[in-house]
């Protein structure tokens, strides 16, 4: 089945079809009484915040060589691309976490 579809590209001319004007006039009690009313709208419990990831795009990288066990790396991968990216993001995440403790997790040789 074919349909006619519309593209509108904003940033080559397009004029789109919001009404800047009605939303300008948009009270900040419409707009609450409107979130309310939106059955999709989200509001985080403070765990949610707590679990949720800070992505941190053009953090310098190192290329290094590690090890990691088999089942890990194809878990990762079974996930799709960007699997490294992912992997830093644990990482980063568990860095996150234990930084500001002192801790160190050095185990002897």
């Amino acid at each position: 089945m074919k349909g006619k579809s519309t593209k509108t590209s904003l940033w080559k001319g397009g004029k789109g079809k919001t009404d800047w004007q009605q939303v300008d006039a948009l009270t900040d009690k419409d707009i609450a009484r409107a979130i309310e009313e939106d059955e999709d709208t989200f509001e985080p419990e403070p765990a949610w915040f707590a679990n949720a990831l800070i992505l941190r795009p053009g953090q310098p990288k190192e290329r290094l060589t590690v090890r990691f066990d088999a089942d890990m790396v194809h878990w990762f991968k079974e996930q799709g691309s960007g699997y490294q990216t992912r992997m830093n993001a644990i990482l980063r995440a568990y860095y996150e976490a234990h930084k500001d403790k002192g801790e160190s997790h050095h185990r002897p040789h």
